[in-house]
């Protein structure tokens, strides 16, 4: 399993080869019970990929939910305990809780996002910009907060952008390639900067055309060129202080990076609530 792969590699990060603090102070038979909390208000995410997480550092580990993945949690809150080796609760900590916090953030940012959208009827996706090795949890993150994922790889959907622009010779000569060379069911969206370019795209057969880093003014005004004969997404420069703004231009989807690329960790912290020397 992919998730297995990720979860091994930062578990060989952090434990390189042993923990020398842990593995100094406590024996193998000395037995812990732990808590994890939420330090502030979060939309939880990650709770199966840390259970995975202990169950790969040591089966003998008792991981026991108190939440589930999607529940809004205020700060204090108790989301999970875990029973075992204190050993194995300590080598798996830091590791589980990298995971719960990224994950976390994203699911609470994506709530957010999401609510804006739904008072316009406006979809809420997010981009490529994730995470190098960890866009299908990104992406799942994504999809526990509310909204919707865009490609999760470059196979998934024709997307003609300025580079190809460039390569073809114009948007046009772009979508007669794209044409010529797949199957009829696939999508082709355009990748718009200007009125002209949004004309041109429209013209040349586009299903979906990309306002790309327009004004909420502009993407109104390139709405009214569309009018109705291509899907249009919002995208570039789009952030929660406004989203609203854009809603309210009309788009059918809006898509943000902000979701996955620079959203910050919610804040989880686990600690040893009992301990047993053996």
């Amino acid at each position: 399993m992919i998730t297995d792969k990720i979860i091994l590699l930062a578990l060989e990060e952090d434990l390189g080869l042993g923990d020398i603090t842990s593995d100094n102070i406590f024996t193998p038979a000395d037995g812990a019970r732990a808590v994890v909390r939420a330090k502030e208000d979060l939309v939880l995410c990650g709770m199966d990929v840390a259970r995975q997480v202990f169950e790969i550092v040591d089966p003998a580990v008792t991981f026991t939910p108190l939440k589930k993945d999607g529940d809004e949690i205020k700060k204090g809150e108790e989301v999970l305990t875990l029973s075992g080796p204190a050993l194995s609760i300590l080598k798996g900590e830091r590791t589980a809780l990298n995971f719960m916090q990224r994950l976390s953030g994203i699911a609470s940012a994506s709530r957010a996002y999401a609510r804006v959208g739904e008072k316009y009827g406006v979809m809420i996706v997010d981009t490529r910009k994730t995470q190098p090795g960890m866009r299908r949890l990104d992406k799942y993150a994504v999809r526990v907060g509310g909204a919707r994922n865009h490609r999760m790889t470059l196979a998934d959907s024709v997307m003609i952008k300025d580079n190809h622009v460039a390569a073809a010779g114009s948007i046009t000569k772009a979508v007669q390639k794209i044409k010529a060379a797949i199957g009829h069911t696939p999508k082709i969206e355009v990748e718009a900067e200007t009125p002209a370019q949004v004309q041109e795209a429209l013209a040349a057969g586009a299903d979906i055309i990309m306002l790309d880093n327009m004004t909420p003014a502009q993407a109104a005004e390139c709405k009214k060129i569309v009018n109705g004969k291509a899907l249009i997404e919002i995208s570039g420069g789009v952030t929660l202080d406004n989203l609203e703004a854009y809603c309210k231009a009309g788009p059918d989807v809006i898509s943000s990076g902000a979701l996955t690329h620079s959203v910050p960790s919610k804040d989880l912290s686990l600690k040893i609530v009992e301990y047993t020397k053996n």
